[in-house]
């Protein structure tokens, strides 16, 4: 059963860091690409990055470039997304997702999504 497990967010003050951590079980993590997406109250679930399977290449909204980066650990099944600068729009629930890349990003791999971990930026 394909299960993401996502951790590491938090409150913080705007300008700081955090580093989320996704963990992912059920299939093989190695051969599908990842990403990181988010939800604010009220609005749609939207893609924050992604990621090839190697690593290799990326993609990120607009409203993250320069701030956001996201990289994995196959070896460890995880993935993670650094963000920095960060400000009071990116306050939501972070969600990790396998995903679908044939020469560009295409959408999520599974139906299935994980609790989410909650990011508030204060201003």
């Amino acid at each position: 059963q394909v299960q993401f497990v996502e951790s590491g967010g938090g409150l913080v003050q705007a300008g700081g860091s955090l580093r989320l951590s996704c963990l992912a079980s059920g299939f093989t993590f190695g051969t599908y690409a990842m990403s990181w997406y988010r939800q604010a109250p009220g609005e749609e679930r939207e893609l924050v990055a992604a990621i090839t399977h190697l690593g290799d290449s990326t993609t990120y909204a607009d409203s993250v470039k320069g701030r956001f980066t996201i990289s994995r650990d196959n070896a460890k099944n995880t993935v993670y997304l650094q963000m920095n600068s960060l400000k009071p729009e990116d306050t939501a629930v972070y969600y990790c997702s396998a995903a679908t890349w044939v020469v560009h990003y295409v959408g999520p791999a599974f139906g299935s999504w994980g609790q989410g971990t909650q990011v508030t930026v204060s201003s």
